[in-house]
């Protein structure tokens, strides 16, 4: 649900563009036609495939106008009520583009039935160089080199840190009342790929 909730936040125009998992996406024929409608998809194929592909991808969309998008947890994992393990991808793409940062806090998207509650917040734009204040002079580092991947890191630490406060603030209002029926619990699974479940 979390492309559908960053749709819901964001103006229809520019056009977002999300960064995500190929074999997710590509699935099914109905799920192919539905991002296609909704916004732009550009795949990740897990393996073998490294950060500059992304980054040139990133750089497209912006230099044309659209809208970045993605998931820096990159994955489903994880208790609902806090950030799962932040991937160091997305700081390299912010640090290669010096783009600007929209971060959006979501909550009660692991789970999707009739009448879920969910919730979503967006915070102050920001950018690589503001999270890491003092800890980066503003240069990027080498490509691929030791010194890129201690600043993405120490970016993911300070971008993870900026979120899960707001993750964890959010989750208490999407909890339904014990007891409350949960209709059509199997949309959860429709949205996921076999893969997933």
């Amino acid at each position: 649900m979390d492309p559908f909730l960053i749709l819901h936040a964001l103006p229809l125009e520019p056009r977002a563009w999300f960064l995500g998992s190929g074999p997710s996406a590509f699935s099914a024929r109905w799920r192919e036609r539905l991002l296609h409608r909704l916004g732009g998809m550009l795949p990740v194929w897990r393996g073998g495939v490294g950060v500059d592909q992304h980054v040139a991808s990133a750089q497209a969309v912006l230099e044309n106008g659209g809208v970045f998008v993605l998931v820096p947890e990159g994955g489903v994992a994880g208790p609902p009520d806090r950030l799962g393990t932040f991937r160091t991808g997305a700081a390299l793409i912010a640090i290669r583009t010096g783009a600007p940062i929209v971060p959006l806090a979501l909550a009660g998207a692991d789970e999707l039935y009739l009448g879920k509650r969910m919730a979503s917040q967006i915070l102050r734009p920001t950018s690589a160089r503001e999270l890491l204040g003092d800890g980066w002079n503003g240069a990027p580092p080498e490509p691929g080199s030791r010194a890129e991947l201690e600043l993405a890191r120490r970016l993911t630490e300070r971008f993870a840190a900026l979120l899960g406060p707001a993750v964890s603030a959010l989750y208490p209002g999407t909890v339904d009342p014990p007891g409350r029926p949960r209709r059509f619990r199997g949309l959860t699974w429709l949205l996921l790929s076999r893969r997933e479940r």
